[in-house]
């Protein structure tokens, strides 16, 4: 492959992939812990555990805002929303997720298509899968068709296995969308 000059080849220019993880421990939600209410792909969750986060602790809108901001080379979700900022405390993640979008749809970009794999013990993904893929689906204005979701189990090992932990990697594919992007979402 040969690159013209500094940046991507132009074969490539209308295309950008990113990658993005995020974990968080699992406590007992408050009084009894630190854990925030389980919210999961903007959906709230009945379980007994919650994540500890400095914002709502959402880490799949974490990681499909860190795997967006990656695709297109910006800072990543840590460094524009800081844990240390005590207006993000409690925050709602769409927030973090409508910034990438809007990032994106300037830069000339819309979603190709997102791969979302959540590892936990529990809660079960699987019931409500179809719910979180259309409500991720509508966060980021793409057709449902574009988002993929699985829930996997940790067997047992580490963190993560033992129900202590949850883990979030999100791949996306972002596809030029022409110049009307940039006054329209695609």
């Amino acid at each position: 492959m040969v690159f013209s000059g500094i940046g991507y080849a132009s074969h490539m220019a209308g295309y950008r992939i990113g990658h993005g993880y995020d974990l968080h421990r699992l406590e007992p939600c408050a009084p009894d812990g630190e854990g925030r209410p389980f919210i999961l792909g903007g959906l709230l969750f009945d379980h007994t555990l919650g994540p500890v986060g400095h914002s709502d602790g959402d880490a799949v809108l974490h990681a499909v805002t860190d795997a967006i901001l990656g695709a297109i080379g910006e800072p990543d979700i840590g460094q524009l929303f800081p844990d240390t900022d005590p207006a993000h405390d409690g925050q709602d993640s769409s927030t973090f997720l409508h910034d990438a979008v809007a990032r994106i749809t300037r830069q000339g970009f819309c979603i190709g298509n997102i791969d979302i794999t959540i590892i936990c013990e529990r809660p079960k993904i699987g019931p409500r899968k179809a719910e979180m893929r259309t409500n991720v689906a509508s966060l980021l204005g793409c057709d449902e068709s574009a988002v993929n979701l699985k829930g996997k189990t940790h067997e047992g090992v580490d963190a993560v296995g033992e129900g202590r932990a949850i883990e979030v990697h999100v791949v996306v594919l972002l596809a030029s969308c022409g110049s009307a992007a940039k006054d329209e979402a695609c």
